[in-house]
């Protein structure tokens, strides 16, 4: 039989210790609270699978209270109590969406079998939603596509970590699939069935950042005209993803790594600590070592988050992946009759440095697509850049003549420069064909002092 997580609203001090020491006797997991309004902040605190509900209380009667528990998102099950039955309030009461009715006196045997009733009936109910959530993030699940021995041995590590509750922070260059891999690391952990609720710290700005991630209450500033639940609520019982962590804001950082170690929270303008059951796991491109030794980011934060590191290298560095990927993108994009690419444009492509990793090879193939003709895709529709690589590859058929490689720092100003010179030096356009964030660019704008040539 199901057993319940119950709270009991009732203002007769003598009756509500009753019911919950007799209801605990029965098995279940029993709060209290005297009144319509004191109920209200137990709900905001705690979940609860059923509220036992006297209709006749204080400062806010039952059904009034029956009325704001309906509006809430995932609400218990009601049963509603009093000792002045009469048929229209009963009506009234399973109208607003009440499980059912009882009249004073009753026996607790038959309050206990209502109440597992009405619990059974809000698991089931949660248990649908889930289900149907975790069908549509199956249905939607990207394929993390490789060859390379260097993305298996990344795979092994996630299907590993993935059944701990430990943080987990990916690191890797920009487009290297971080997003991917965290979504692969909650798809296979125990959590599966919860949220996946991502944030990208980078994308928002400083003063927004830490409602989008606790919430407000309203009235907290000009604008809050009601509550908000912040990502760590959403995510209760799931995985909060937190790309470019460490571009978070320093004066927020404290308050995240204490909602981490305490698991609970207090919304902005809140006075109630709100308590979660959340795993967190973070993305970063920048150097870890930089960015603490800089005093960008709080070094007791990073232990936290770095329970366990995976590191996603280089597309250079896995060439063997470039061939999968492209044709699998082609797929992706090009619909049921994709473009063949030609021996030369394959050659090109895994010639190529990829500064933006796989994210610049999709938008170097969604150019490439327009520009196809014949249902091949040639050297000729491939991007300036990508084409020069084809020609500076060296010939099969000679051996390899050593030379001395440019600093991988020289390179990717160079690839910088040149799209910096193609867009006219319009940063977004640069950014996207680089295929990194705009945020990555000022940072390496900043670092390789690159100005805008007059």
């Amino acid at each position: 039989m199901q057993k319940a997580r119950l709270l009991v609203a009732e203002d007769e001090v003598n009756l509500r210790l009753v019911l919950q020491k007799e209801l605990e006797r029965m098995g279940h997991e029993v709060r209290t609270a005297p009144d319509g309004e004191a109920a209200l902040k137990a709900l905001e605190e705690e979940a609860f699978d059923v509220l036992l509900c006297d209709i006749n209380m204080p400062r806010m009667n039952g059904m009034e209270l029956l009325r704001r528990v309906r509006e809430r998102p995932n609400p218990p099950e009601v049963i509603m109590l009093t000792g002045y039955a009469t048929v229209e309030t009963a009506v009234e009461a399973m109208k607003l969406g009440a499980y059912d009715y009882l009249t004073k006196p009753y026996r607790i045997v038959e309050l206990d079998a209502l109440v597992r009733q009405a619990a059974e009936k809000r698991h089931l109910r949660v248990d649908n939603q889930r289900l149907r959530a975790q069908l549509a993030r199956q249905t939607e699940a990207p394929q993390i596509i490789h060859a390379s021995e260097a993305m298996r041995e990344c795979l092994r590590l996630v299907e590993r970590v993935a059944q701990s509750d430990v943080s987990v922070l990916i690191t890797g260059e920009s487009g290297t699939g971080k997003e991917l891999i965290a979504h692969e690391i909650h798809r296979l952990s125990p959590r599966r069935e919860g949220s996946f609720v991502d944030l990208n710290c980078a994308a928002l700005p400083s003063e927004l950042i830490e409602s989008e991630l606790f919430g407000y209450e309203a009235g907290a500033f000009s604008g809050a005209k009601g509550r908000k639940l912040g990502l760590f609520e959403l995510a209760d019982g799931g995985t909060l993803f937190l790309d470019e962590v460490t571009e978070l804001p320093s004066q927020l950082q404290s308050k995240l790594l204490r909602a981490i170690e305490t698991r609970s929270f207090y919304r902005v303008g809140g006075v109630r600590k709100v308590q979660v059951d959340v795993r967190i796991v973070a993305a970063t491109n920048r150097d870890l070592e930089a960015v603490v030794r800089d005093g960008c980011f709080r070094a007791d934060l990073l232990y936290r988050i770095n329970g366990f590191e995976i590191h996603l290298p280089p597309l250079r560095e896995r060439r063997e992946d470039i061939e999968p990927i492209a044709r699998h993108l082609l797929k992706q994009l090009g619909g049921p009759n994709p473009p063949l690419l030609t021996d030369e444009a394959l050659e090109a492509l895994k010639s190529y440095h990829w500064p933006g990793n796989v994210r610049q090879l999709r938008n170097c193939l969604e150019r490439a697509l327009i520009l196809a003709s014949d249902g091949r895709i040639t050297v000729k529709d491939l991007p300036p850049e990508v084409m020069g690589a084809a020609k500076r590859a060296p010939v099969k058929s000679l051996p390899p003549t050593p030379v001395t490689p440019a600093p991988l720092h020289e390179v990717e100003r160079q690839q910088i420069l040149a799209a910096l010179e193609r867009t006219g030096w319009h940063r977004g356009k640069a950014a996207e064909l680089l295929g990194i964030s705009p945020s990555t660019l000022y940072r390496r704008l900043r670092d390789y002092k690159l100005l805008r040539r007059i």
